[in-house]
């Protein structure tokens, strides 16, 4: 498919397919003295906005729980987290342009009540968020001229993984680094049905369905940066929780990784009853279509985003919108 190589005439597409080289020169190493300090206090607040906050700081929050980590890890929009005692937590501030005004001003108030443990994670040198915190992480992922952010959500992801990696010990994202560069490009150069696309394109409404890791809300954020179209994310397994009042036969669910003991009741409501599409982005064979992906250990979540970019692109692209350029949405979405 030539719109999806290397090639392409669309930024996002190259971006995106640029995810392969972040994951296997990610230096793991370059928070170990931020994972120190998260140890010291046992208390990480991520904050941020948009892309820079919702996959990273909850794919975080998801492996800390999941090993059962006893640190206490929260998240939270700028302005909302700078309501809160932070007073004895590690607060790490990310935003890709360097220039979020929320995450600017959080990091100002911060100061301003002599908290001594903020870090900024920015794709921007030379930037509030790489000048002002204690210290900063500046990606090395390079530019994205794509409003819709791919590679640097996957680093700053990344640099958010390796505070996990360094306080637990973790050695398979290290020891996995190549083979899931590998992967990643593979999933990203998939080729789906045109049937499943032409589904996609005709959808009145796309609703991503999934754990709260962060995945499928990201991908909701996406939708509508890349098609256009209207999404919803459903957190677990609340789609199964009266959602169907609103659905139709026009719509689009897609589950990412969904539980196998509701897989007769997912089939019995959206599509029996409603006449909905459902679309599976799962390691296992499921009842519905299913964009099967591989499995390996420190990677799964990142699989799984990537293969829900490479789905929207295509949606894209069949529906011949300018991937690169949103008509109102910006780069940028509030700067300072």
């Amino acid at each position: 498919m030539q719109n999806m190589k290397p090639d392409s005439k669309f930024n996002l597409v190259k971006e995106m397919l640029e995810t392969a080289a972040v994951i296997k020169n990610f230096d793991f190493s370059q928070t170990n003295a931020i994972a120190e300090e998260v140890k010291a206090t046992g208390k990480l607040m991520l904050t941020g906005e948009g892309s820079s906050r919702i996959f990273p700081a909850k794919n975080l929050m998801y492996y800390f729980q999941k090993k059962g980590v006893d640190i206490a890890v929260n998240t939270d929009g700028a302005y909302q987290a700078s309501e809160y005692d932070l007073s004895k937590s590690v607060v790490m501030v990310a935003s890709n342009s360097g220039k979020t005004k929320e995450a600017v001003t959080l990091i100002k108030k911060l100061q301003e009540d002599g908290h001594q443990k903020i870090y900024g994670v920015t794709a921007t040198a030379n930037t509030p968020i790489a000048d002002l915190p204690n210290a900063s992480v500046v990606l090395s992922c390079g530019p994205e001229e794509a409003v819709a952010a791919t590679k640097s959500v996957v680093e700053q992801a990344l640099v958010y993984q390796s505070v996990f990696a360094n306080i637990v010990d973790c050695k398979c994202v290290t020891n996995n680094q190549e083979k899931a560069a590998v992967l990643a490009e593979q999933i990203m150069l998939q080729e789906y049905d045109a049937e499943l696309i032409k589904k996609l394109a005709n959808a009145r409404m796309i609703f991503f369905a999934g754990r709260n890791d962060g995945v499928a809300e990201e991908l909701t954020l996406k939708t509508n940066e890349i098609t256009r179209k209207r999404s919803d994310y459903l957190e677990g397994t609340y789609a199964l929780h009266g959602i169907e009042e609103v659905l139709c036969d026009e719509d689009v669910i897609i589950f990412i990784e969904p539980w196998e003991s509701e897989f007769e009741k997912m089939q019995n409501i959206f599509e029996k009853n409603i006449g909905a599409t459902v679309i599976a982005i799962s390691s296992k064979e499921t009842p519905f279509p299913t964009i099967k992906l591989p499995e390996l250990c420190g990677y799964n979540t990142y699989f799984r985003l990537m293969a829900g970019w490479n789905l929207l692109v295509q949606t894209g692209i069949a529906l011949g919108v300018d991937l690169d350029h949103p008509t109102r949405a910006r780069k940028i979405g509030n700067a300072i």
